[in-house]
């Protein structure tokens, strides 16, 4: 991608609106604007104009937006023409801007240029595709929140945190022939407060990882336990056929629901059973699959019958580490009330899809599961991706490693290291901060001096 070029694309989504949007950004937008204007527009200041096409007949009519550098979205001069939004209308827009001194944009080169010319840090950058993805409220107000900076100021004040220590340690090893003993205590303060701070940032983070990406449901169980009626019930609509008759699921039903805020993908499955139907066979191995790749699974048990030795069998045969609910339905046929109940570290809640009853309980039961603990309005959470994740797992493991060897009090070598092998890994969020950043922040606070 080069960034002296000058690109331009519609900016709108694909089809016919009443408004459709051309941006151009760089260093022709002058030529562009004097070309299909025939005029340079006013900065920043909203007119009426024609689109002009090159033999000077009118294109469209419609509003025309002028931003100069640096004061726009991309750091670069901007134009946008909001004419008609048919799609034909457009695509001509497009092509005259095209032919006047532009080429097309690549996918997420207008937020690329922003990040490249210092408008926007990495994670900022990122928001702004989760604002346009985000599928609940909440997630859109996180993503908000990270497109306005939360996420990178706390990552900033985390990593000047960092830089104070490894100041400090890269001064004590400066200058070892003072004959004074290291600042042990200092160090292992400033180091519990640092990791201290990123577990939090990374509590916050996990819980806006989840609200970007959701989580993966599967309603598992033997045939005719009311999974597919759990998942009408959850849906609130009639998604799944429900029959008496066993195996009436043969393949996999997905529905996208909300629970204060957390997206869940539900997948309601073929009964788990041994069958001679080459069909069914189908369906239960297919089960199998989407069971490897859930983040929970709700196991529907007949409460009438307990926990019965083909649904101990599911059980055993659960993927290792994949955490589920025991969900024991049909109460309402023994006249039981709903209730939650912890065996072992497993949830069993108790509930009958029929009348309803407990399936606030099963809700709220299923949100801790995934990880999910309430927030007001999503307040305190930072939008962040697999690789935010990564990169703040792998500091606080270098911090670990930190905190050993400052007990051990010794190789202050390796604890500069492992601090800045931590700082290098929180850099990669926002992607601010160099390695030549340290020397300068050394010589601000050292009168080094000879």
């Amino acid at each position: 991608m080069g960034n002296t070029d000058t690109i331009a694309a519609i900016a709108t989504p694909f089809g016919r609106g009443g408004i459709g949007v051309v941006r151009v950004s760089g260093k022709n937008v002058p030529v562009i604007a004097q070309a299909i204007l025939g005029y340079m527009p006013r900065q920043r200041y909203a007119e009426l104009s024609k689109f002009l096409d090159e033999d000077g007949s009118t294109i469209d009519q419609g509003i025309v937006l002028y931003y100069h550098s640096p004061g726009s979205y991309t750091g670069e001069d901007v134009l946008e023409l909001q004419g008609h939004g048919g799609p034909l209308v457009m695509n001509m827009l497009l092509s005259r801007c095209l032919a006047v001194g532009a080429r097309l944009a690549e996918p997420g080169e207008f937020t690329l240029r922003a990040f490249l010319n210092n408008k926007l840090d990495l994670a900022q950058a990122e928001s702004v595709a989760d604002v346009i993805d985000a599928s609940t409220s909440q997630a859109a107000r996180c993503a908000m929140r990270s497109l306005q900076g939360e996420f990178s100021v706390t990552i900033c004040n985390l990593v000047q945190l960092l830089i104070n220590l490894r100041t400090l340690v890269e001064a004590t090893l400066d200058f070892p022939e003072e004959e004074i003993a290291p600042p042990y205590a200092t160090m292992h303060n400033s180091l519990d407060v640092v990791r201290e701070q990123l577990e939090r940032v990374l509590t916050s983070a996990r819980q806006g990882s989840l609200l970007r990406e959701g989580a993966q449901v599967v309603l598992a169980g033997q045939p005719n336990v009311g999974k597919s009626s759990l998942m009408n019930r959850l849906a609130g609509e009639e998604l799944s056929i429900v029959t008496e008759v066993p195996g009436t699921t043969r393949d996999a039903i997905r529905q996208s629901i909300e629970i204060e805020g957390v997206s869940l993908r539900l997948i309601d499955t073929a009964g788990l059973r041994e069958t001679e139907d080459p069909v069914e066979k189908i369906g239960v191995a297919h089960t199998k699959l989407v069971i490897e790749k859930a983040d929970l699974v709700l196991l529907l048990v007949d409460s009438h019958l307990g926990v019965t030795i083909k649904d101990q069998k599911i059980i055993d045969n659960l993927p290792q580490g994949v955490a589920f609910i025991k969900v024991f339905n049909k109460i309402d046929l023994l006249k039981e009330t709903s209730r939650t109940k912890n065996e072992k570290d497993k949830s069993e809640v108790y509930i009958s899809v029929k009348t309803g009853a407990g399936i606030d309980f099963l809700r709220q039961r299923l949100l801790e599961a995934i990880g999910w603990r309430p927030h007001s309005e999503g307040g305190g959470i930072f939008m962040a991706r697999q690789r935010h994740l990564a990169a703040l797992v792998e500091a606080k493991n270098f911090l670990e490693e930190a905190a050993k060897i400052i007990k051990q009090k010794n190789q202050l070598e390796l604890l500069a290291e492992e601090l800045r092998l931590a700082q290098q890994a929180l850099s990669l969020i926002t992607g601010e901060f160099k390695a030549d950043d340290l020397l300068g922040e050394i010589f601000s606070h050292f009168c080094i001096g000879k």
